[in-house]
């Protein structure tokens, strides 16, 4: 397999117009997500050296509190959020010394990956406003960068979003809702008319069998 270096591939951006379509807009996508990123938050952490469990590692009150924006449930609900709408999550690892001192989760719509000679990331590119903040892969110690992902059959650097799955029963449950809110909008009257060319009208027997047939 042949890798080209120095190229930063971008998410797709169909996965950032399925966010605003499905979360943003789909109420049942939205409390899917909302259930299942609630629930992972709730879950508690051990930590373990070996089989030895450690209560007071360092690790626990990092997630505990990330950052000094964020409390821990906050964090991990806006990880899984991302994984689920993205297919992606990345955190990033404030180091002092090496050491992860404050953990921050990062848009992945902002986040493109640039691979390296050997087809592994060689680096994360995030872009805001114009501005390109780049973080060099490390072969050794902590990362700066963790990219959790969802398994892509097709893709070696971004995971697949399950929204993606899911686009055409998302398309059809939005268009059948702006339909509904169009039919109300006109009180509740289909669009079209009925249109009768005979001169003679309609007699009472017709008028009524069409009304009830309507009905």
């Amino acid at each position: 397999m042949l890798f080209r270096s120095g190229l930063t591939r971008f998410t797709p951006r169909d996965v950032v117009e399925l966010t605003r379509h499905g979360y943003e807009r789909n109420p049942v996508v939205h409390r899917c997500v909302r259930m299942v990123a609630e629930a992972a938050a709730m879950i508690p952490w051990r930590a373990y050296v070996g089989r030895n469990e450690r209560p007071d590692h360092p690790a626990l009150a990092l997630i505990e509190h990330p950052n000094a924006s964020e409390a821990g449930p906050d964090f991990i609900e806006a990880i899984v959020s991302n994984q689920l709408l993205f297919g992606n999550a990345y955190v990033e690892a404030a180091l002092i010394d090496g050491v992860p001192r404050e953990l921050y989760g990062l848009r992945p719509d902002r986040m493109s990956v640039a691979p390296g000679r050997d087809g592994w990331p060689g680096a994360w590119e995030y872009t805001v406003n114009g501005d390109v903040i780049r973080y060099e892969a490390s072969r050794e110690g902590v990362q700066p960068i963790l990219h959790l992902k969802l398994f892509h059959p097709l893709d070696d650097h971004y995971g697949f979003s399950p929204l993606r799955a899911a686009q055409n029963a998302l398309d059809a449950h939005n268009a059948a809702s702006g339909w509904n809110k169009a039919l109300l909008d006109n009180a509740a009257r289909p669009s079209g008319a009925l249109v009768y060319t005979n001169p003679q009208g309609l007699g009472d027997e017709q008028f009524d069998r069409l009304k009830r047939e309507l009905e």
